[in-house]
């Protein structure tokens, strides 16, 4: 008669069994392994344990087993089951993903789950589960712009070095214009947000005029400087300029980081600028508008209040974004730049590498 492997039970080990085996919210498996290993450490073969609890011998000699390898966290946790063999072989899936990745449909731009379903063979919800396993989304695409200018390094880095280290008793500023922001009125009103429904409101629109906005915030604090006009010639850039000369303390240097655009290198701009020796500008590369934290701002702006804004003229356009900057500057918070320098150049050589690749 084979014997089963014995059984001893320290008193602290005998203790926690007992209160296991007695516990009335405990899983009904968690009690019955308990009793399993007390009965085993009694001394009871695994047949014996079978009878007196009405189960498998198996059963008990498995539990026993586990117990003696495993300790009690053998008893908590279920080993591992193989489960049903798949029905979709692993030639299968790599058939869908090199469709999804290298092929397009004949009649589309990208596959749909129903298409990719014909053309492999499977179900849709195979596709689909295929599609979440490997992080596939066909339906969905990324803008990009790789920057083609040749000082790309010399003014990321001149430009984060700003961000990350500015300098002391200075001012740095990311200025930039919102230009043609349109005072949009809806041509029927819209039915109110209620329990159960969303807000709405019509598809289509009347233009009462466009207003641009001149904006500069602070990376310090994150204080905006704004005003606006109708235009954004270098004549209304020039006129930012001496608004931002006004209202900032007159001893301190600024540090101005504006986009590569022609209207903020006129040669008018540039007089002005080489007699105002406290500015500093810093142009950001072309086809880099992300490195200017004021567009952030602008994209908040056009988020929280004006792209659902019913503006009937241009005075409540310009009303509204002075209230929203009013209220910005009232409790303003810096955005805090984290990227190096170092990151981005990597990133910007795998893309350019990707692209001669093609």
């Amino acid at each position: 008669m084979r014997v089963a492997r014995a059984v001893v039970l320290s008193a602290d080990q005998r203790e926690i069994l007992e209160s296991r085996a007695r516990a009335r919210s405990a899983p009904a498996r968690s009690v019955e392994r308990a009793r399993i290993v007390l009965l085993a450490g009694g001394g009871l073969q695994d047949q014996q344990i079978a009878a007196k609890l009405k189960i498998t011998p198996e059963k008990a000699a498995r539990w026993r087993n586990r117990f003696l390898d495993g300790g009690f966290a053998a008893l908590d946790k279920d080993a591992p089951r193989p489960g049903r063999t798949p029905t979709i072989t692993p030639a299968k899936v790599q058939e869908v993903i090199r469709k999804t990745t290298q092929e397009k449909p004949h009649n589309a731009t990208h596959w749909s789950t129903r298409t990719m379903a014909e053309a492999a063979g499977l179900s849709e919800k195979s596709v689909r589960r295929i599609w979440h396993k490997h992080g596939l989304k066909p339906h969905l695409a990324r803008t990009f712009k790789v920057s083609n200018d040749p000082q790309f390094a010399e003014k990321l880095n001149a430009i984060i070095g700003l961000y990350l280290n500015p300098p002391e008793h200075a001012i740095v500023l990311c200025a930039d214009e919102k230009s043609q922001i349109q005072a949009l009125d809806r041509t029927q009103p819209g039915l109110p947000l209620k329990k159960g429904r969303c807000g709405t409101m019509t598809h289509d629109y009347k233009r009462n005029g466009t207003a641009t906005l001149f904006a500069a915030m602070s990376t310090l604090d994150g204080t905006v400087i704004s005003m606006y006009d109708d235009r954004h010639r270098h004549q209304e850039w020039l006129k930012f300029l001496r608004v931002i000369d006004q209202v900032t303390p007159c001893g301190k240097q600024i540090h101005l980081i504006a986009d590569n655009y022609a209207t903020h290198k006129h040669p008018k701009v540039e007089k002005w600028l080489a007699r105002h020796t406290r500015f500093h500008v810093y142009f950001t590369p072309t086809s880099s508008s992300w490195l200017n934290m004021v567009e952030r701002f602008f994209r908040d702006l056009t988020q929280n209040r004006l792209r659902r804004g019913i503006f009937r003229d241009i005075e409540e356009l310009i009303m509204a974004i002075g209230d929203y900057i009013d209220k910005h500057n009232d409790n303003p918070k810096p955005f805090v730049w984290t990227a190096k320098a170092s990151d981005i150049l990597e990133k910007v050589k795998r893309a350019r590498s990707a692209l001669d690749n093609r």
